[in-house]
Parts: C-alpha cells; structure tokens; sequence
C-alpha cells in the first residue's frame, strides 16, 4: 500500500491543503496500458513509441506547378519576342506510369505532383508558355478529355528557367530514416496527417480515458423537462462531460441519481465496465442527504488494503468538501466533487483534468498559469487559511474579475476564462497587486 493511500484511511478531520490532494490524486492514478489503434481512432492519443520515416516524402522529384517539364539549356533565351519552340512528346500526370523522356528541343506536359520525367531538369508554369495553341501566353491547360492534343504539338515558352525551378526535391519534406514523430506526442490533425503519408495504418498510442460523470440530487431535472417546486435543472454533469472531452477523455453522462444510497451504488457498479475514472457531483457534504458519502465511505476493495473512497474537507474555496478513492474490481479511480456549480466546476479543473491528463500520459498535465495584474475598483477578500479561487477574465497580462465569489453563480462562471488564486496567507489583494491565474481557455 502506499504512503498516500495510507493516508486516506486516516484523519477524517484532517484539513488537507489543495496540493496534498492533488498529489494523493496523482500518486494514485497511472496512465492507461498502451493499445494499437487504427489512425482516425488515434486522434486526441499519446503516441507511446518513436516512429520513424520508412520513404521519404516527396518520394521522387515531382512538379510544384501545372506546366512543362523541360531541359534548361533549350529555354535559357526564351523572350516574349522570340519564344523557344519546343516539341510536346506527352503528358505527365500524378499517379501515371513511364513518364516520356524529355530530350533536346522537347517538352512534356506536366501537372502538379506529377514525378519530373528523365531528361527534364526544370519546370516551367503554363502560364509562361503559349499552352500548344500558338498564340499569346494562355492562364491555365484545358482539361486532357477537351484538349487530348495538349499533349502533342509545339509549345512556345515565354520565359527562361533556372535547374530545379517548380520542382519539389525528393526527400525535402522527410527523409527515411528521420524521426516523424516522438513518443509522448498528442496526436491532433497534423500528425495524423503525417502518419498517413509515410504509410503508417495504425499506430500505438495510450488510449482516450473513459471517464463517467454522474450527478446526484433528488432536486434536478435534465433540461428540456418542466420544472417542479423545489427542482432545478442538472447543469453539472453536463459542464462536467464537457469539460473531460475538453481534457481529451471519452465522456459518459449518466442522468441525476436521486438521493438513495442504495441507487447510487447500484448505478456506479453498472458504470464501472465502461470507466477507466468515475466523477460525481454533490452529496460529498455534511447534510442528511448527502447520498454520495453515505453510499461510498464504507466501499473498499477487499483484496488492496487502503483502497476505498475517502472524504476529506480541504483548504480551498469554493470546494471544501472533496472526495477520493478507488473502487470495484480493476480499483476504478472515483472524484467525488461538490454539488454546487462553481465549486463543481473548479473542482474539475484543480482535481479531475489532471488525472485524466495523467491517465492518457501527456507529460503536463496542468493548465497553465500567469502572472496578471488585478483591475478592480475595490480590495478582494479571502477567508485566512484558505486557497481561494475566483473567476476572471485574464487579456493581455491584466485580469478582471467576473461575478462574486458565491459558489451557485453560473452565469459568471460562463463569462470567464481564467481563475484567480489568491493564497492561504492573503486574506486582502489591493487593486494594481500582481496575483496568479490559472488560464482555462
């Protein structure tokens, strides 16, 4: 057993400090066991192995423009007034085989990506040339199925090219043998893209975490549905499931539990075959319905000492009460967060993000922070002895704050991009004071 689970079977009265929990999360949760997956199912993944270059990319000499493929001595004196007249002996296109050798006083027609054909040296645009209609210079080729002449005839070409003018050396992307992408990398659109071109149909990656959001609370209503005496609509879980796809993970919502501590563990045991972390919203408190920590604070796992779900109370606002722990069979890691929106929200940002980030094994797995001066027309409060963090909006190293520091304001919450932190020893931060915030956006 571990030095942190250990110390979550003792001190329920204990006042943890945000690190400590945060470091008791992290100590606990490993990433997920790599998998080969197919490219388009890899995307969002961490690459856990190097992969190298097997072809270079372009694999061959190709054609950066629509024009003729030609030898540079038979155009070095091309003008306006006195073209080189050059005999056409074909078409190069992309994806074509035996491409025609280009000798003196000959052209081939080429397009764009097309391999630059034996013999020729440059590349000269169509829009340089008379296109084989023997006229002035032309903008652009006619389709091959209109003109299958183009690919015969004379050319007159308007200008001189140097060698290698318009072509695309083979090996200037990529070569075989360098390294396309390290492990660790996350894999976005890009670097799908490049696997894609040197070839690679699957790739090894850790997977995407499946991470199940469940609200509790008698009171909610999902949206959409009318809205009784006493009852609000479940926000929460919906904020949450979102903001774990904006981690990176697979996100399950699981409509409102009621307040029965027999349904709600019922519910988590249905949810553990499809969740490599479970979070939960509300009922972590001290009231009579706080379903959450009745359900689980007796749940352990009876073959690994110290495991189980720990409540604990924490030095932060909003986000007091917390809870963390492992359950089932394969000791499914479970946050238990606050109820109340804010509170709920931060939580996840302090809390769940860097787990999921830690179980998909990118290396940083915090949001980042920055230094910001505080424009505001008054002094902030904050209660002695706790971390407290408050909504802002952070532009250009200045950061103002959004709404008050009540744990329900939603809409303030949507209004912000940033948290202010004001520290367990600062109980007042003066307008002009440099503080840190934590960028969300």
């Amino acid at each position: 057993m571990s030095s942190t689970a250990a110390a979550r079977t003792t001190g329920q009265d204990r006042l943890w400090s945000v690190d400590d929990h945060l470091e008791d999360i992290l100590a606990t949760v490993r990433p997920l066991e790599p998998i080969e997956l197919q490219l388009l199912d890899a995307q969002g993944c961490v690459l856990v192995e190097d992969v190298t270059v097997p072809v270079s990319l372009p694999p061959f000499d190709n054609s950066s423009m629509d024009g003729y493929a030609v030898r540079v001595a038979d155009v070095s004196g091309a003008g306006e007034e006195y073209p080189a007249v050059l005999t056409v002996v074909g078409d190069v296109a992309a994806g074509r085989s035996e491409p025609p050798h280009v000798g003196p006083g000959q052209a081939a027609r080429i397009m764009t990506g097309a391999p630059l054909p034996p013999g020729a040296e440059a590349v000269v645009p169509v829009e340089w040339t008379d296109g084989g209609l023997g006229e002035g210079p032309v903008s652009g080729m006619r389709a091959h199925s209109a003109a299958p002449e183009g690919a015969s005839g004379q050319v007159r070409v308007h200008r001189p090219a140097e060698a290698r003018a318009h072509v695309r050396a083979k090996g200037s992307d990529v070569r075989a043998g360098d390294l396309a992408l390290a492990a660790g990398t996350v894999l976005g659109p890009p670097q799908i893209g490049l696997l894609a071109a040197i070839g690679r149909g699957t790739v090894r990656v850790r997977p995407r975490p499946r991470v199940v959001v469940l609200s509790t609370g008698s009171e909610l209503v999902q949206p959409g549905e009318p809205l009784d005496t006493g009852q609000i609509y479940d926000s929460n879980s919906f904020a949450l499931c979102a903001a774990a796809r904006d981690a990176g993970a697979i996100a399950y919502r699981v409509g409102a539990v009621a307040d029965d501590a027999e349904t709600l563990r019922s519910t988590i045991e249905d949810q553990l075959i499809r969740a490599d972390l479970l979070v939960t919203t509300g009922g972590v408190s001290v009231g009579a319905y706080d379903v959450v920590k009745e359900a689980l604070s007796s749940v352990g796992d009876e073959d690994e000492a110290g495991a189980g779900v720990d409540f604990r109370k924490l030095a932060m606002q909003p986000g007091k009460p917390q809870g963390f722990g492992s359950i089932g069979p394969d000791h499914t890691p479970l946050l238990a967060l606050p109820g109340n929106p804010v509170s709920s929200y931060v939580s996840f940002e302090l809390f769940v993000r860097p787990a999921i980030r830690t179980l998909m094994g990118v290396d940083d797995v915090h949001r980042p922070t920055a230094r910001a001066t505080l424009e505001t027309e008054k002094a902030l409060t904050s209660p002695p002895g706790r971390r407290q963090f408050l909504r802002g909006r952070y532009e250009d190293g200045r950061v103002t704050p959004v709404g008050g520091a009540g744990s329900h304001l939603v809409a303030a919450l949507a209004h912000a991009d940033a948290l202010i932190v004001v520290p367990e020893d600062t109980t007042s931060v003066e307008p002009g004071t440099e503080v840190e915030v934590v960028l969300l956006g």
